[in-house]
């Protein structure tokens, strides 16, 4: 008979809008052994576009938080974030769980899940406005408030937080972020 499956730790990528969290965790999914990523819940347009995401209106976020299908959600930027139980489910025998998370829900995170680790991604603000700029769904005035909180500090009292300067080439965050994890790959 077999024990229960190993958990792996969920990874919580945070930092501004524009930082490239969603390229830097495609990147560690196809990079990184067993890394696995997992997919938000938001009331956004399907439209929309940005990270690969299930679109719900808000009733059914609403039905869905109501009945228990989150492990974690939260409100941000007039939107609706929720992360799936099935997350446990994606942990079994990962190298770990990515998940782009809200500064904000942090420290809660860290009590449902536990095993958690931070992946904070930073990029230098000419290089955030750029980016906002390019994608073009936020006007001048949105991307100057998200620039102003862009620098919001992280809650005090997480276990395990690495810093990851997205401001260059995708690769090089990649190999910063891969080494940061580099004892769950030993």
């Amino acid at each position: 008979m077999t024990g229960p499956a190993v958990k792996g730790p969920v990874i919580a990528v945070v930092g501004p809008s524009g930082v490239g969290k969603d390229s830097l965790m495609s990147a560690l999914a196809v990079s990184g052994p067993g890394l696995r990523i997992m997919r938000r819940v938001i009331t956004r347009a399907p439209e929309a576009g940005g990270e690969d995401y299930q679109p719900v209106s808000e009733p059914e976020f609403s039905a869905l938080a109501e009945n228990g299908v989150f492990a974690l959600h939260w409100q941000a930027h007039g939107l609706h974030y929720g992360i799936p139980r099935d997350i446990e489910t994606l942990r079994e025998g990962a190298g770990g769980v990515l998940v782009n998370l809200s500064r904000a829900v942090l420290l809660e995170a860290q009590e449902v899940f536990g095993d958690l680790i931070v992946l904070s991604v930073t990029a230098r603000p000419e290089v955030l406005a750029q980016r906002l700029l390019a994608r073009g769904r936020e006007d001048a005035q949105e991307v100057e408030r998200r620039l102003a909180r862009s620098g919001n500090p992280l809650p005090q009292g997480l276990a395990r937080v690495h810093e990851i300067d997205n401001s260059g080439a995708l690769s090089a965050a990649v190999q910063v972020a891969l080494s940061a994890l580099q004892p769950l790959r030993a």
